[in-house]
């Protein structure tokens, strides 16, 4: 393709809205998706045990080399915006942090009370490891020193109390026009749904929209440390979340 391409990064912790955006944006006749394209990298550097883990490496590029110079470089199948679903925890260590400069990124956040007990309510046990907030403030902080000013940050339950104006704010900070074909969808799954999509996506596949934000969650028992420990990164974030006033 000729047009330059707007390679949109959109990094989240688990547990939020982040497939719930990435509808939103396949949505648009525009934009190519792809779904968490370091998971098979991180499943197979760490050995972590996720449900469908042998399937999801066998299936993805596990070189971060090569999944990233396709994010940054590569073709996409329609459109001049490659919106690409990130979870922040699987930006290992070993990455190159100066391949991120490539990229135009923005931030999805989530109160890590309500992340922790939502992990909690699919898995065992979480660690600050599990849920990336860590990695989130580190490559918000290096694309703000790049930039000069903050990137994009948006907080999903924001999104989910006014979707319009939130998205409208959102394509503003990105420079790219709204398109209310963002706020509603098919029922169903997709093509670029994450092979994992079974074990994560049920609730997700059947909206049509975003949903309302339910009531919060209350702090798990015996989690207070990790959320101490997380609380700060999640407010140098939220500090600058877009509001969607006019």
């Amino acid at each position: 393709m000729t047009e330059a391409v707007l390679r949109l990064a959109m990094w989240s912790g688990p547990r939020n809205i982040s497939t719930a955006m990435m509808r939103a944006f396949e949505n648009r006749t525009d934009t190519t998706v792809v779904d968490e394209p370091l998971y098979g990298f991180y499943l197979a550097a760490t050995g972590a045990d996720h449900p469908g883990r042998e399937t999801i490496v066998a299936a993805m590029d596990c070189d971060w080399r090569s999944v990233m110079a396709g994010l940054t470089a590569g073709p996409i199948a329609r459109g001049a915006i490659h919106y690409q679903k990130h979870m922040s925890h699987h930006l290992l260590p070993q990455v190159d942090r100066g391949v991120l400069d490539r990229l135009n990124h923005c931030f999805l956040i989530r109160d890590p009370v309500e992340v922790i007990a939502s992990y909690l309510e699919k898995r065992e046990t979480v660690t600050l490891a599990d849920i990336g907030i860590v990695e989130q403030a580190e490559i918000f902080e290096r694309a703000a020193d790049r930039l000069g000013h903050a990137p994009p940050v948006i907080e999903g339950r924001d999104v989910q109390a006014a979707p319009e104006a939130m998205l409208r704010a959102l394509c503003a900070a990105v420079g790219i026009p709204f398109d209310p074909a963002m706020l509603s969808w098919p029922k169903g799954r997709r093509d670029t749904d994450g092979i994992w999509a079974d074990h994560w996506y049920g609730a997700v596949e059947a909206t049509t929209g975003f949903s309302p934000p339910g009531p919060a969650k209350p702090p798990p028992p015996g989690f207070e440390a990790l959320i101490e420990t997380a609380r700060p990164h999640y407010e140098r974030l939220r500090a600058h979340r877009l509001t969607g006033a006019a």
